[in-house]
């Protein structure tokens, strides 16, 4: 772990950092720069599953996938739309 914090828009305070960013172009940047690798792990190993399931998204549809990244935007505060509420927000854990 290279010891790199950032400001998280998440959770508003000094976390560590991705290692690099999740993917390519200025979104993937915008992450990096921007969120923790706490608020990444969170939305990435949980929230993503549950609204892609709650909403039966097919990431094929670009229609569907631009959800997806409006959902992530707004769970990790970079100005994303609101977040939907998930209907079983505890399911899983």
């Amino acid at each position: 772990m290279s010891g790199r914090t950032v400001s998280c828009a998440k959770y508003g305070e000094e976390l560590p950092g991705l290692e690099a960013a999740p993917f390519e172009g200025e979104l993937g940047q915008q992450i990096y720069e921007n969120v923790s690798a706490r608020a990444w792990s969170e939305w990435q190993d949980d929230l993503m599953i549950k609204v892609i399931n709650e909403y039966r998204l097919n990431l094929a549809d670009p229609e569907h996938y631009n959800v997806l990244l409006e959902q992530m935007r707004g769970f990790l505060n970079l100005g994303g739309a609101d977040v939907l509420e998930v209907e079983n927000a505890e399911r899983g854990k």
